[in-house]
């Protein structure tokens, strides 16, 4: 009776992720450790699966690019960069959309788990908070890099941005515009970066002495009619909010809607920001108030990360965190008022 990895990685006191990396050469594990799991690999009798040896042995020249969604205009920037470095490696990308769906992303998992392609880039869906399919994808040994929307508790490279100082920024810019009831869109509770610009607005209002209100804090959804109804209901409120800041570019979009079909106006009953790498932001009537993300530049530091892991070369990025700041820019939507001093 042949032995399993689980068996072998019983024998040796380590995990079978450990053991599966150890017989995949991995640059994770030390020399030592494969030394002592392969030695007690051949005494047991250990024999790797054959197909999947030869599907990682033998390169794809190919990279999977997993992401939620296609019109957020800052995966359009990512994937330009990400397509640069590529070209010159003359290798080809493979994307899959997840259109912000859990069940489609756990399916992509193991799809990618066969060995298809030579490394991942991912940034995931908005649903998803338990990780173990992506972990399962990393303790195969397959290069995986994330971007922006990132897995925290994987242990592999992470390409992000500044979100909580981009979301205190964003905010502090809207009480010195005079806002004092100010709301928090977003599209997810459970997303790392949604958390950390969450946790930006929040720490924002109080340095301000502003106590942050539930009432505020609106999750919207994928829906476009949906999103419609939750924000319409929150600015025709008793209480309607002065100040608006979108965490994503497409719920500003849908603020502007509303309060057009509201007959609100913008920027004098209420103010908005969103962070958005919208091309379209200064012609919109008003222009919107941004925070830019540099996008193209995290997908081209995404896919560099990738290739180094890939080639084993500068490994110290392979577990590494790299943030890249946004940039706030004041448009009309967030404009204070003139006061004349004419009488």
């Amino acid at each position: 009776m042949s032995t399993n990895l689980k068996q072998l990685a019983a024998a040796l006191n380590l995990s079978t992720s450990t053991v599966s990396r150890a017989l995949h050469d991995s640059h994770e594990i030390s020399t030592e450790t494969k030394i002592r799991v392969r030695a007690l690999a051949e005494q047991m009798g250990y024999q790797a699966n054959p197909y999947a040896s030869s599907l990682r042995k033998q390169k794809s020249k190919t990279i999977a690019l997993v992401i939620p969604e296609i019109d957020n205009n800052f995966f359009t920037h990512a994937i330009n960069g990400i397509e640069e470095i590529a070209q010159k490696k003359a290798y080809h990308v493979l994307i899959y959309l997840t259109h912000e769906d859990l069940q489609k992303e756990l399916a992509v998992a193991k799809h990618l788990q066969s060995g298809r392609v030579d490394g991942i880039l991912m940034s995931v869906t908005s649903q998803t908070s338990n990780v173990e399919h992506l972990d399962k994808l990393h303790q195969q040994g397959i290069p995986l890099v994330f971007f922006d929307r990132v897995a925290e508790t994987i242990d592999t490279a992470k390409i992000t941005t500044n979100d909580y100082e981009s979301g205190y920024q964003a905010t502090q810019h809207l009480i010195e515009a005079e806002c004092t009831k100010i709301a928090y869109l977003q599209v997810s509770e459970t997303l790392s970066i949604s958390q950390k610009r969450l946790s930006g607005f929040r720490t924002a209002l109080q340095d301000n002495g502003i106590t942050p209100l539930d009432d505020y804090m609106i999750t919207c959804g994928h829906s476009a009619t949906e999103n419609f109804e939750m924000i319409k209901k929150l600015m025709s409120s008793s209480n309607p909010p002065d100040g608006i800041f979108a965490s994503v570019e497409k719920l500003a979009v849908t603020t502007y809607y509303v309060c057009d079909a509201l007959g609100i106006k913008i920027p004098e009953e209420v103010k908005i920001i969103s962070f958005s790498n919208l091309a379209t932001a200064p012609l919109l009537a008003p222009s919107l108030s941004t925070i830019t993300q540099p996008a193209f530049e995290i997908g081209k530091k995404a896919a560099e990360v990738l290739f180094d892991i890939i080639e084993q070369k500068n490994l110290e990025d392979a577990k590494a965190v790299t943030i890249l700041n946004s940039v706030l820019t004041e448009r009309n939507s967030t404009k204070k008022p003139v006061i004349s001093d004419r009488l």
